[in-house]
C-alpha cells in the first residue's frame, strides 16, 4: 500500500534510472543514489508535504526518512530487487534522549544477501555510500540506548505510518518522532 512499486510514475522512474546499468549493483546504486541525493530529507529543507506512500514522495520530491525509504524499497521491487524496511533507535540530539526511529532499507543483493542502506540524504554529518558488502550508514550506534533493529520489514511500522498521516507539517512530525520503548532485550514497538 505505502511501497506503491507498481504506481506507473514509480515503476517509469526505476526503468529510467537503470536504463543503462549492466549489473544488479549498478541498477541499486543508482536508485540508491537518485533517492538519497534527488529527494530533499523534510527536516532538512523543512519542506512540505509530509509524504509517506513511495509514489507521493517521487511526486512532491521530499520526505522524512522513512518516506525515502519507501520510495526506494518501491523503486527496487519494480525492477524485481527485494527491498525491505529497518529501523534504527537514535538518539535526537547525538547524545542521549529523546530517542526516535530512523528509517533506512535492506536490498538482498544474489552477491552478498541482505544489505543495508541508507538513503536519508546526505549532509556536512552524515555521509551514507552504496559500498557492499561494507555498510555506511547515515548514523552509528553511539550509546547504549541507541540500536540497530534486526528486522527487516515489508511494509513500514505501523507508528511510522501513523506519524507521517497524522501531521499536517513537517514541524508537527519533528515534534512527534516515533520511537520504541527498549525493555532490557526486548523492544515494546509504540509511539514515544
Amino acid at each position: 500500500m505505502y511501497i506503491d512499486s507498481d504506481h506507473p510514475a514509480v515503476a517509469k522512474k526505476a526503468a529510467e534510472l537503470v536504463r543503462d546499468c549492466t549489473s544488479e549493483e549498478d541498477r541499486v546504486k543508482a536508485c540508491f543514489e537518485f533517492v538519497r541525493d534527488a529527494i530533499k530529507h523534510s527536516a532538512d529543507y523543512k519542506l512540505n508535504p509530509v509524504t509517506c506512500k513511495a509514489s507521493d514522495v517521487l511526486e512532491h520530491g521530499t520526505g522524512y526518512c522513512y518516506a525515502k525509504s519507501h520510495l526506494l524499497a518501491a523503486l527496487l521491487r519494480s525492477i524485481g530487487i527485494p527491498a525491505g524496511l529497518c529501523y534504527q533507535r537514535l538518539s535526537i540530539g547525538g547524545d542521549g534522549g529523546p530517542y526516535c526511529l530512523h528509517g533506512l532499507n535492506a536490498v538482498y543483493l544474489q552477491r552478498y544477501g541482505w544489505y543495508r542502506v541508507d538513503a536519508r540524504g546526505n549532509k556536512a554529518t552524515v555521509n551514507a555510500q552504496f559500498v557492499p558488502p561494507m555498510e555506511q550508514l547515515a548514523f552509528p550506534i553511539k550509546d547504549e540506548n541507541e540500536r540497530d533493529l534486526p528486522e527487516i520489514w515489508a511494509e513500514p511500522l505501523p507508528i511510522i505510518v501513523d506519524a507521517l498521516t497524522s501531521f499536517a507539517t513537517v514541524e508537527e512530525v519533528a515534534k512527534n518522532l516515533p520511537d520504541v520503548q527498549l525493555v532490557g532485550a526486548a523492544i515494546l514497538l509504540g509511539q514515544a
